[in-house]
């Protein structure tokens, strides 16, 4: 039998449910709208339960001043919810909200294995030649991450290719836990990626990804942009002399073309071929007006609504305490089976 089917077969017995987060760690940027916030409207539509959270947690493994990460993670909500999130139809909650995340990150931290963290390739990247001076957390993220998932049982993780490694690790510690208890109690999560941005580059450089840490902020579009700021940076976004090909296999050697060209079909829910088949053969001068119009179109109204509800804070804070509610509803019991399983008297 093979891995894709064993794990069809071992996650038949729970319900269909997504889990996803985001760092409150700085502004949001187009990657983050079309590789996770617009894909997670979408799915809350499909009849499938969705988790959504901001993984506050795991953004003090690096130090974070107090009063921005309160602000970032109030901006995040909006953001999420005016990308199009509804808090009736997805539980959106901050994740220090619900403590069953901690718990069983630390129960994880005695199933992995050192061996399993000190492969993580982001660990290796952001401690670098410093890691003994690196905090314990940033170590461990990748537990707390599996924890994440698998406090809601969650079958399907929305990921970029960034985050795949850790989805791994979290399959791992789920067949582990499940092999060293003899259970089928956590489900052996699997990884959605798809579509034609998921990993949107910077505008400056098509071969980095598009990143809040740039220190050019012509390198991204801003969530909180306005249009006029919108427009002026894909007019001066890096292209090449070329004209764009007619189909995708002429972007091949071309970063900065392929990544302006997966931004339009994005934003415009089409292939990339779909795109060529309409603009191949047309100059970077035709083709940023109008990617510039429909970037404009699409993310205008979102940076309104953010800037509308970040002016009513308290209604967020409520939203997020309904939603930890929410969450906690379906992780107590989880937890609470967890500790049962490996023997804590209760």
């Amino acid at each position: 039998m093979s891995d894709a089917v064993q794990t069809q077969s071992s996650n038949a017995a729970f319900t269909k449910r997504v889990f996803s987060g985001i760092q409150p760690s700085g502004d949001l940027h187009l990657g983050n709208y079309l590789g996770a916030l617009k894909r997670f409207a979408g799915a809350q539509n499909q009849g499938i339960e969705t988790v959504y959270c901001m993984v506050d947690q795991h953004a003090i493994t690096v130090w974070q001043d107090p009063a921005e990460l309160k602000r970032s993670t109030r901006e995040l909500a909006a953001g999420f919810i005016a990308s199009g999130i509804d808090p009736e139809k997805s539980i959106l909650f901050n994740q220090s909200q619900v403590a069953e995340h901690a718990q069983l990150a630390w129960v994880f931290n005695c199933v992995a294995r050192m061996g399993w963290m000190q492969r993580m390739t982001q660990w290796k990247d952001k401690a670098g030649k410093n890691s003994q001076n690196a905090s314990l957390g940033l170590f461990a993220y990748p537990s707390l991450m599996a924890a994440d998932i698998l406090v809601y049982h969650a079958t399907h993780v929305p990921v970029g290719e960034d985050q795949k490694q850790h989805l791994e690790l979290t399959r791992d510690i789920a067949i582990k836990f499940n092999n060293d208890y003899g259970v089928e109690f956590f489900p052996v999560t699997e990884p959605v990626i798809e579509g034609a941005a998921t990993r949107v580059m910077s505008l400056r450089d098509g071969t980095k990804k598009m990143s809040k840490s740039d220190p050019s902020d012509a390198s991204r579009i801003n969530m909180t942009d306005d249009a006029d700021t919108i427009a002026k940076k894909i007019r001066k976004a890096k292209t090449d002399p070329e004209a764009l090909p007619s189909e995708a296999k002429g972007l091949e050697e071309r970063p900065d073309a392929r990544n302006l060209v997966n931004i339009y079909a994005g934003l415009a829910d089409m292939s990339v071929d779909e795109v060529l088949r309409d603009v191949g053969g047309k100059a970077f001068s035709e083709f940023k007006p109008m990617l510039a119009d429909l970037a404009v179109a699409k993310l205008s109204p979102i940076s309104t609504e953010m800037a509308h509800l970040m002016e009513n804070q308290d209604e967020i804070d409520a939203i997020l305490r309904k939603g930890a509610d929410s969450a906690r509803a379906i992780a107590t019991p989880i937890l609470e089976k967890t500790y049962d399983i490996i023997g804590m008297v209760r």
